[in-house]
């Protein structure tokens, strides 16, 4: 399954999504009731729950993750590491009930997508961390990474790895080049172009379209965004909505240009050159999935220290070779540049995973979807994409 699946319809999962949404107070933890005794310095080991396929391999033994390895060699601290995080909302769904009822979720560290990240720090859910005990986040943590709207100064996130939500299209059989969202909704591209169909994945890069500043969006840019899509849907111009199936459409040739992720998209031009991935003119939305401790973690020191490892340019790196994300540490940039080997070399100069200067400039983090805008909008989005 998708690491960026759909929003979940009002259903399932979602009668705790509203819980937390609406901010219910019985839902909330106090920052004194988050820690517990901190069992780090006589247990040396932590618990991290994580996507599929997101962390480096062993080419000839899956199994193994040599840099998870090297750090348990280089710390004697051991790593349960667990790849059962499917779907943000339904994880959400999994360790609510203990979270909500100042319980241990089992889990000393979890991976989750930021806009779902932003619902666990409004709650109170997660812990603070020791920036003293991460000196290598502190000065190598990407600058565009460091602000987003639901944490100021990531005090209770760090970027795992992250990415750009832009377009992809098939150059060759396009015949021209794509520049601009209006652009999706041009004639020879009718029944030809698909979105993404879930609302914290989408509603961004629509809006860059619209010419909104992403970083301090209003109701009205949602609604007016919304209404676009709308008569797109009404004239033919999209073909249908996506999860991350939208590869194979591409793929297939059935789709000539959709919303997409830039991680997929190197994947993708490694078989088929002819697909191109464009930040829009407009501007493209920056996300990413982030490391969070839990409340009641009991290895809240041992988890910091893993995430830090994973901070030095060196690991970064290696990491970044095999995830083909944006890297989140840009000075991991010149560790791949100075490689021996051509292909992990010229990863350095792709910028899909350390983007360039001009790209930068048109790169921002969305103001996310707070708690009192998320039942309204979800409910119009989920309407017109037919959830």
């Amino acid at each position: 399954m998708s690491r960026r699946s759909l929003l979940s319809a009002l259903g399932g999962t979602a009668a705790l999504g509203a819980l937390a949404g609406c901010g219910v107070p019985a839902a909330y933890v106090r920052p004194g009731d988050r820690p517990v005794s901190d069992e780090s310095a006589t247990d040396r080991r932590l618990t991290w729950a994580n996507w599929p396929l997101y962390i480096d391999t062993d080419d000839k033994n899956p199994n193994r993750r040599p840099t998870l390895d090297t750090f348990t060699k280089r710390t004697g601290i051991r790593v349960e590491y667990a790849e059962e995080i499917n779907d943000n909302d339904e994880f959400f769904g999994k360790i609510s009930p203990a979270l909500m009822n100042h319980q241990s979720a089992g889990r000393d560290l979890i991976v989750i997508s930021d806009w779902m990240c932003a619902r666990f720090v409004r709650l109170g859910w997660v812990q603070e961390m020791d920036r003293a005990h991460q000196p290598n986040v502190a000065k190598y943590l990407d600058p565009l990474l460091r602000t987003p709207a639901f944490d100021e100064g990531r005090r209770f996130t760090v970027p795992w790895q992250s990415g750009i939500t832009g377009i992809a299209y098939n150059h060759k059989k396009l015949g021209r080049e794509i520049r601009a969202v209006k652009d999706l909704w041009a004639d020879d591209l009718k029944g030809r172009v698909t979105l993404l169909s879930g609302l914290d994945e989408s509603f961004a890069l629509l809006m860059q379209g619209n010419g909104v500043d992403i970083t301090k969006w209003t109701a009205h840019d949602f609604h007016t965004m919304c209404d676009e899509v709308e008569r797109q849907v009404r004239r033919g111009r999209i073909r249908r909505f996506t999860g991350n199936d939208y590869t194979k459409d591409l793929v297939s040739g059935d789709v000539l240009a959709c919303q997409a992720y830039s991680g997929d998209v190197i994947q993708l031009q490694a078989d088929n050159p002819d697909i191109r991935f464009v930040v829009p003119e407009e501007g493209a939305e920056l996300w990413s999935d982030s490391l969070m401790i839990p409340d009641r973690a009991a290895h809240k020191a041992n988890a910091e220290r893993l995430i830090d490892y994973y901070y030095e340019p060196e690991v970064a790196a290696r990491l970044a070779a095999w995830v083909n994300y944006v890297c989140p540490v840009p000075a991991a940039r010149e560790i791949l540049a100075a490689s021996a080997d051509k292909d992990t070399a010229a990863l350095a100069g792709n910028p899909l995973i350390f983007p360039d200067a001009t790209m930068r400039s048109h790169l921002a983090i969305a103001r996310d979807i707070t708690s009192v805008e998320r039942v309204e909008f979800a409910r119009r989005w989920n309407r017109i994409v037919g959830l």
